[in-house]
């Protein structure tokens, strides 16, 4: 039994054992029961208050920790405070005025568009049958040319001489009518013809092909045509090919 008390002790701090005076007064020795006894009874007074302050300590530090993580969160917002913080919701009235607000600018969208659409189409419309003969009118103009090319090709005192050259001026004379009918057929359909000289030079309807000096006209003025030009209604159908006059 004393063997099992030695090893009870074994690394643990060696209590102090206070010995009854009648013990003692007994020839100065103590029995090994009486010893035994006071030991257990300090060992298991001294090991039940080491846990007490352990856990003690344990649960402090527990909480210590928790605190410097940011401490207990915060409690939930009552039902009360909830609705305090929401916008109020909207009358019956707002709803209806606002949904007659979007329809009304719904309406609003859909006739403007169906007005653009319309003035598109009425625009497309116009252009197809004003600019329909383009193509036919630009054809055409080739055969003007050669018209005119063909009348100046007759010398200016042999073109009305019907007594000498009355093949000659006939000819010229048929020519010319033919070239007059092809213009006004050309005027209405709303082909015009432009480009004479005098005229004040528009890089918009006129190509230049030449610059020379010419000191009895207006400088910046047309001085020759070599191709008169053609407009379909207000467009520029064919530039006018002409000579320009300039300075000195």
């Amino acid at each position: 039994m004393l063997q099992h008390s030695r090893r009870a002790f074994i690394g643990r701090p060696t209590p102090i054992v206070f010995l009854p005076s009648s013990s003692v007064s007994r020839g100065g020795g103590v029995s090994v029961q009486e010893a035994m006894i006071s030991r257990r009874w300090f060992s298991d007074k001294t090991g039940s208050e080491g846990k007490t302050t352990e856990t003690a300590e344990e649960q402090s530090a527990t909480d210590t920790a928790g605190t410097e993580q940011g401490g207990a969160p915060p409690p939930p917002p009552s039902a009360a405070e909830e609705s305090a913080t929401d916008p109020p919701a909207p009358s019956k009235e707002e709803q209806l005025e606002a949904q007659v607000k979007e329809l009304k600018d719904q309406l609003l969208r859909s006739l403007a568009e169906q007005d653009n659409t319309r003035r598109i189409a009425r625009r497309d419309v116009d252009a197809a049958s004003q600019f329909a003969i383009k193509s036919f009118a630009k054809a055409l103009l080739d055969t003007s040319d050669n018209l005119t090319r063909a009348l100046e090709a007759v010398p200016e005192d042999m073109r009305n001489d019907k007594e000498n050259h009355r093949v000659l001026a006939n000819l010229y004379e048929g020519i010319e009518m033919t070239g007059r009918g092809l213009m006004k057929a050309f005027e209405m359909n709303g082909l015009y013809k432009f480009g004479k000289e005098g005229e004040l030079f528009d890089p918009n309807k006129h190509e230049a092909l030449y610059e020379y000096v010419d000191p009895e006209k207006k400088v910046g003025t047309i001085g020759q045509v070599m191709k008169p030009g053609f407009m379909l209604r207000d467009r520029v159908l064919r530039p006018a090919e002409v000579g320009v006059i300039k300075k000195e």
